[in-house]
């Protein structure tokens, strides 16, 4: 077998061998058995190899750069050495080794001026910028341009010339001077214009977007953006414009702009599957984990990153796993696994510690740091956070620092060190004055109200927390997903608790109590609020480039709705039920609507107008006063720790008074709950114990009474009550608490809304022009009066159309429910604690979920689930509601009547029929329903029989007319 020829040396094949070979000792014998690899012409390609190989395999690329330094070293060629030098720099700045691969391009540089080779000392001066400005060394960084730039002009290197522009901006970028870094963007850009230089036109354009963004100046931004994407898909450079999405997509997060961020990160992550950018494609994934564990998403975050951290470990990079690995072991902490959270920041700290990174060590100690504070462990946060203050001091990463300050500020006021929370908060807030810092402006400012108040000035306080509130306000309006909005909330709501007790303590404020309404209000049902306001929101449709997502959609539906039939077969099963099959039927159910939810959320993420709705939207103490129909006293809870206030609201007048503690409430709902579950334990035990159940059952009641309405007697004085709960309230029977001789219901009717807010905008909703009824029952074994009581509806109801058992489907009811005046469906309702957008009922061929409710036109005056826990909801952050009431409302439903429990099949057809007599016979809703508890507690004495519905939405009291 013949020698390769020179020109054929080194092979791919030989590239990829030495690639593989990390360890000194084997390269020495390698190249031993492989003389002819010893020449300045394999030391060239090896150094171009390292260009290539570092996108795909950086420790790949660092053992090619080594090998190249040792070949050059055997060729005794100075310009060979510099170049693997060259080469080794470039392989240790992809790795994260600054500071080493400085001290290479020191070694090339010298090497190619003793050489006396201008050009190539000219192109080591341009690459060494990038890790000099990283290490924030940018005097050195400007030196080594100037000494480029005069390189590149002495030999006429125009397009060189441009580069360093390139390079030049990044440094003046770095250090905010956005103005100059535009000149030089702009500058590079006609050039390279000039040159024809596509990359080049590519990198300038995305710059000088990402720099008109700094500058504020999105409509320039805008169009630049644009004109980059649209060059780079004219020149067929699809990595470059998976690039530029991308970092567009991240400088939005740093700016607080979470929804336009995640919505360019899928845009990207498709782009980077598409193009086989595994590199960019694992980046998305990591800075989604990002993104959604600040917006507590801590669940889809650890998913996130762990499969980041996968497709890393895949391509060999060590430093981008261990970041991921990072994100998992937060998203563990949030999630309260203190021990995994901690031992995955253990592994992924050694990790950086291998990687010689000498930022991510200290960066770990701070996110560990802040772990131990929650648990509780002061004296370790203290000790890890002070050693990385002390680094970040230092480096080029001030935010970092800031938080590190904002956390000793916590410790110090944790543990009554006021006057040291106070200084470290003050240092907080000078560095954050030249920073676009958002979230931790928020948090600065709230931490400084919370140490106000601790020093016993209120005024200092209340400003401090209007100013985090200002900020917060901002933060979720740039958020559109209603997901999103609900879980970025979950941990900052106690500005609104304390901003409320500041302005029920300060009896010398004007319009103390109005201004105290107003944040309980931006605290309840603000994402209900804004569906309300854009009326509810649609997934898009079978588009070209989504079409397979919808579709999957679609299909899991069906699936889904299989699942639940198979498992209600077997439920209903005349044999024992075989619970294993259950099981397993639930746990492949569970995995598709898991499933769904991700394909939901990836839907939603490119669609602006869900959810989005900004902070400008809200509906005025005016209004909300003007909105209440005569007669009508509205009550509105709200919760600031475990105190309970309660805002009475009429027309004329407001007061805000102090109730009871909610850990009162929480107790006497779990003993009334327990009452009410004595009915599933079947006729004969109910008959034996009858009467002890309904005094037990009343004394409850009573006691809730007591903490919940006894303190506002006197000024309660309407003849229509209407409650806004907050938290567990959401589950009290306020129409059947009992004050020792009567029934709230007795004296008054009763109605029930999310917020304040969300009344307003009910009663705003015109009544449908339409008269025709819809009626739909779905009766079986284990609710046969189901079919007497829809029967017994539809001949009630004027222009009634009734639909029984497979004839009442999902499509009917989208297809008749727009036009129709008053929708009842009969059936059975099924309450997710678990997932509740999967909370639903069930018809003829289908579960109709939350999801479902979404996607429909309802603008029916009054909407009745008859059937298990309809009203149930689990009770989200901001006290949204999760259930069957958001989708109704969402959908354009005016008025709902409910379930609260698990109702009783014969009583409920009872109470429906004498509901919609007196409905028809002209009274108003709420008279109507009144009257029907009345009438049925005279057959049925207890509570469960006759108060489980209740209305929400637009009732209009005093009235004299059917509404």
């Amino acid at each position: 077998m013949s020698l390769p020829s020179k020109k054929d040396v080194p092979s791919k094949r030989q590239i990829s061998e030495l690639a593989s070979i990390t360890d000194a000792a084997r390269r020495k014998a390698y190249l031993t058995r492989h003389r002819e690899l010893f020449s300045t012409q394999t030391v060239t390609q090896l150094s171009e190899a390292v260009v290539e190989r570092v996108r795909v395999d950086r420790q790949q690329a660092l053992a090619l750069a080594q090998a190249a330094i040792a070949i050059a070293r055997r060729t005794r060629s100075r310009e060979a050495l510099a170049r693997g030098f060259r080469a080794q720099a470039n392989a240790l700045y992809a790795l994260g080794q600054n500071r080493q691969a400085l001290r290479f391009h020191k070694q090339a540089a010298r090497g190619f001026e003793r050489a006396g080779n201008s050009l190539e000392l000219g192109r080591t001066l341009s690459t060494s910028l990038q890790p000099l400005i990283l290490l924030g060394e940018y005097d050195r960084a400007l030196r080594a341009v100037e000494r480029a730039r005069e390189i590149f002009a002495r030999l006429g290197e125009r397009r060189r010339l441009a580069r360093l522009d390139l390079n030049t901006g990044n440094i003046f970028h770095r250090q905010d001077r956005f103005t100059e870094a535009l000149a030089c963007y702009e500058r590079a850009y006609e050039q390279l214009v000039r040159d024809s230089d596509k990359e080049g036109i590519a990198v300038a354009l995305s710059n000088m977007a990402v720099t008109l963004i700094s500058l504020n100046d999105f409509p320039r931004a805008l169009e630049t953006y644009d004109r980059a994407r649209a060059f780079c898909e004219q020149n067929d450079m699809p990595l470059l414009r998976s690039q530029a999405d991308y970092n567009i997509a991240y400088l939005h997060y740093l700016r607080g702009e979470y929804t336009k961020a995640i919505q360019m990160l899928h845009a990207a992550r498709e782009e980077c599957r598409a193009t086989g950018d595994t590199y960019h494609l694992a980046l998305c994934h990591l800075d989604l984990s990002e993104i959604y564990l600040e917006l507590n998403l801590s669940a889809e975050a650890g998913e996130m990153a762990h499969e980041g951290a996968l497709q890393f470990q895949k391509l060999g990079m060590g430093y981008e796993e261990a970041k991921a690995r990072t994100n998992e072991a937060i998203a563990f902490g949030q999630q309260g696994k203190a021990l995994l959270a901690l031992g995955l920041f253990r592994q992924a700290r050694a990790r950086f510690v291998r990687e010689k990174n000498l930022v991510w060590p200290w960066l770990i100690d701070l996110y560990q740091a802040l772990l131990l504070f929650n648990e509780g462990r002061f004296f370790e946060a203290r000790k890890l956070c002070a050693g990385a203050i002390r680094f970040f001091e230092s480096s080029i990463l001030p935010g970092k620092a800031i938080l590190g300050h904002l956390l000793l500020a916590r410790l110090a006021l944790r543990t009554g060190d006021v006057k040291a929370a106070r200084e470290e908060c003050q240092l907080v807030r000078k560095r954050l004055a030249t920073l676009e810092a958002p979230v931790l402006q928020f948090q600065a400012q709230f931490l400084l109200g919370q140490i106000e108040e601790a020093a016993g000035e209120p005024e200092s306080a209340y400003r401090a927390y209007r100013g985090a509130c200002d900020e917060l306000e901002t933060l979720r309006s740039s958020l559109r997903a209603e997901e999103l909005k609900i879980a970025f909330m979950k941990n900052k709501l106690e500005v609104y608790e304390r901003l409320v007790e500041l302005c029920l303590g300060e009896e010398g404020r004007p319009q103390s109590a109005e201004e105290a309404l107003g944040y309980m209000e931006l605290a309840k049902s603000r994402s209900l609020t804004e569906l309300l306001l854009q009326r509810g929101y649609a997934l898009p449709a079978a588009e070209s480039k989504r079409s397979d997502l919808v579709r999957r959609m679609q299909e899991l539906r069906e699936e889904l709705n299989w699942y639940y039939h198979r498992i209600e077969l077997e439920q209903l099963s005349p044999e024992t039920p075989s619970q294993a099959r259950i099981e397993s039927l639930e746990k492949q159910a569970k995995e598709r609507e898991q499933e769904f939810l991700r394909a939901l959320r990836d839907a939603s993420s490119s669609q602006p107008e869900l959810g989005a709705f900004q902070a400008s939207a809200r509906i005025s103490i005016d209004e909300i006063r003007a909105s209440l129909p005569p007669d009508t006293d509205l009550l509105e809870y709200f919760a600031t720790g475990d105190r309970l206030v309660a805002a009475v609201v009429t027309r004329e007048a407001l007061d805000i008074v102090p109730v009871t503690l909610v850990s009162r409430v929480v107790q006497e709902l779990k003993l009334l709950r327990l009452q009410l579950s004595k009915f599933r334990l079947g006729p004969a035990y109910l008959e034996s114990f009858r009467e002890a159940i309904l005094e037990a059952t009343k004394a409850h009641l009573r006691k809730l009474y007591e903490e919940l309405l006894a303190p506002l007697r006197g000024r309660i004085r309407g003849r229509h009550l209407l409650v806004v709960p907050h938290g567990v309230l959401h589950y009290v029977p306020f129409h059947a608490l009992f004050d020792g001789q009567q029934y709230l219901i007795d004296a008054q009717t009763v109605s029930y809304v999310p917020s304040a807010s969300i009344h307003a905008l009910c009663q705003s909703r015109a009544s449908t022009p339409a008269h025709s009824s819809l009626v739909l029952g779905v009766p079986d074994s284990r609710a046969p009066h189901i079919l007497d009581e829809v029967q017994a509806v539809a001949g009630i109801l004027p222009s009634a159309e009734l639909f029984v058992g497979v004839e009442a489907t999902e499509k009917l009811l989208r297809e008749r429910g727009e036009c129709s005046r008053i929708i009842h469906i009969a059936t059975h309702g099924r309450f997710r604690q678990d997932n509740p957008l999967f909370s639903g009922i069930r018809l003829g061929d289908s579960y109709l979920n939350l999801y479902d409710l979404y996607q429909m036109r309802l603008t029916a005056d009054l909407v009745t689930l008859s059937g298990c826990a309809t009203g149930m909801n689990v009770v989200a952050a901001g006290d949204e509601l999760l259930g069957l009431i958001r989708g109704l409302l969402s959908a354009g439903a005016r008025c709902l009547l409910l379930s609260l429990w698990d109702v009783h099949d014969l009583s409920t057809a009872e109470l429906m029929r004498a509901f919609y007599l007196r409905l028809q016979e002209g009274e108003e809703k709420a008279r109507a329903l009144q009257q029907a508890m009345l009438e049925l507690r005279q057959e049925y004495p207890h509570p469960y029989y006759w108060a489980p519905f209740m209305l929400v939405g637009k009732v209009s009291a005093g009235g004299s007319t059917a509404d």
